[in-house]
């Protein structure tokens, strides 16, 4: 890997299985976007890591365990990556939602917004990510 495709900056943050760790994983997204001076498309990132976070809370993180954030931002391609890591088990994909349902929509709205979205594997676990290009 060379230089121009190697993560400028990383920043990652653990959040315990809590229904305020959502609003967490917002106030740590809008920091990262902040310190690293990304206005544009701000409103889209913080979409995606509620959606991504409350998915995670909801349907893959076991009891007594979280999920983490990691934001990687590219040197060379500004590109913004970021990543919701569970440790449970189940797979993550797109569904037809009623139209009356109160919810199953977050991976529409991900995929929406994020330029590129994906699920990768980990041990234990799953990683959701979604990448958003020219953030800054």
């Amino acid at each position: 890997m060379n230089q121009e495709t190697q993560p400028l900056e990383t920043r990652v943050a653990f959040f315990r299985k809590d229904r305020r760790s959502v609003g967490s994983a917002r106030q740590f997204t809008r920091a990262v976007l902040t310190d690293w001076r990304l206005r544009r498309r701000t409103e889209d990132v913080l979409l995606c890591v509620s959606e991504l976070a409350t998915n995670a809370l909801l349907h893959g993180v076991p009891p007594g365990r979280g999920f983490s954030v990691r934001f990687d931002l590219a040197r060379g391609e500004d590109r913004l990556r970021m990543e919701v890591h569970d440790s449970g088990p189940g797979t993550v994909r797109l569904r037809e939602t009623d139209p009356e349902a109160e919810g199953g929509r977050g991976l529409l709205l991900v995929s929406a917004l994020a330029d590129k979205w994906g699920v990768g594997e980990r041990n234990p676990g799953k990683v959701v990510w979604c990448e958003f290009e020219a953030p800054g």
